[in-house]
């Protein structure tokens, strides 16, 4: 293996979990190695590497007869994720309240406003993930950033996120708002009950996805959200 074979696989990782995130792979796709090597237009070593990679991150599992594959995750997992995001977002949110700056304060409501006026719009989507990047920064807790940057990777195979559904934005935005009142006012207590319900909006949302559609793989969060 030569030298540069270690910053390609992890090139080649990075590029796996984008096309990931942007709905590209999903949830029982095939993980070819000479595909994908064509497609991020590397040899077939980092691309083995990057799959070994998510595997680890329990994105990727093997199937008899097909290799490896993009997990799909059941119900109760799902749950469990949404589960895991309000208590770990919500302990962001209650730091934040404590060590936010007041120009960081500024930029998440700069943020939020912008998102406001773009409703479910594709912008809005990044806009939206940035938002919960952003609180986590303003939280300056680097083992809670730790936890949540690795449930993200989970929430990657989920699918679209859940501000598509019609309306969804907006309330998301709304949320958010409250969320931001209560950091502004130094509220840590309410700034936790707020981020843990915005969290739980958006899992009745996806609970409603999978009932209407229980013979489908569940759908990509984004940011999760």
């Amino acid at each position: 293996m030569d030298d540069d074979s270690a910053p390609q696989g992890n090139g080649a990782y990075l590029r796996l979990l984008t096309e990931l995130r942007e709905g590209r792979l999903n949830p029982g796709d095939r993980l070819r190695e000479t595909e994908l090597a064509d497609l991020l237009g590397v040899s077939r070593t980092p691309v083995r590497e990057a799959i070994r990679q998510l595997e680890a991150d329990g994105i990727v599992t093997h199937v008899p007869r097909h290799g490896a594959t993009i997990r799909r995750l059941d119900y109760a997992e799902v749950m469990e994720l949404y589960e895991m995001r309000a208590v770990l977002e919500g302990t962001a949110a209650r730091l934040a309240a404590r060590a936010a700056s007041d120009i960081e304060i500024e930029e998440l409501i700069d943020m939020n406003q912008q998102m406001a006026t773009l409703g479910n719009a594709p912008e809005a989507f990044i806009l939206n993930r940035q938002f919960h990047a952003a609180l986590l920064d303003a939280a300056k807790n680097r083992f809670l950033a730790r936890s949540i940057h690795a449930l993200q990777k989970a929430l990657m195979i989920l699918g679209p996120t859940t501000l598509t559904e019609p309306d969804r934005a907006r309330k998301a935005a709304e949320e958010h708002f409250g969320i931001l009142d209560a950091i502004k006012a130094r509220d840590g207590t309410f700034a936790e009950a707020a981020m843990r319900a915005h969290i739980e909006a958006a899992q009745r949302v996806r609970v409603r996805d999978l009932r209407a559609s229980s013979h489908k793989t569940p759908s990509y969060d984004g940011d999760l959200l």
